[in-house]
């Protein structure tokens, strides 16, 4: 199994930043193993920093499915102070969520999983050229390996 640690991720921003996920936990319960990551800012609340949760189950047909969720939630911005010079904090005022669900069977190889895989990404970044599948880091080898973090 591949150890858990830090993932950095480029946004899509105009000027692009980069977030560093750091492993929160992961947990086994009976055929589930999940994952979290979150990025951890001094300057943000808990509830408003970017979280990666990876999950893997073998369902009772046999079939493994594979699960990457990303959340980003979006702050309230602030707009001052009361007439006593209080500021409340500020709140998420919403989450934007990605999923990605991959339904393997047992009989699936690792070449038909990540072809699957880059396919998806490749539709998903309109890429029409031909590219190389990236095939290490924690979510190629959820979905490819049917491996994931301890």
């Amino acid at each position: 199994m591949s150890a858990i640690a830090n993932i950095t991720v480029f946004d899509g921003a105009a000027s692009p930043v980069s977030h560093t996920l750091v492993p929160e936990s992961v947990s086994r319960e009976k055929n589930v193993v999940t994952a979290v990551w979150r990025e951890k800012l001094a300057s943000v609340p808990q509830e408003g920093q970017v979280t990666l949760t990876t999950k893997m189950e073998l369902l009772k047909s046999g079939v493994y499915r594979t699960e990457r969720r990303l959340v980003v939630p979006v702050m309230e911005s602030i707009s001052g102070q009361n007439a006593a010079g209080y500021t409340a904090a500020p709140k998420v005022a919403y989450e934007n969520t990605s999923i990605l669900v991959g339904l393997f069977s047992r009989r699936s190889d690792v070449t038909g999983r990540r072809l699957v895989r880059q396919m998806g990404v490749n539709l998903d970044n309109n890429v029409s050229t031909s590219v190389a599948a990236a095939t290490a880091g924690p979510i190629p080898e959820l979905f490819d390996l049917l491996v994931s973090p301890t």
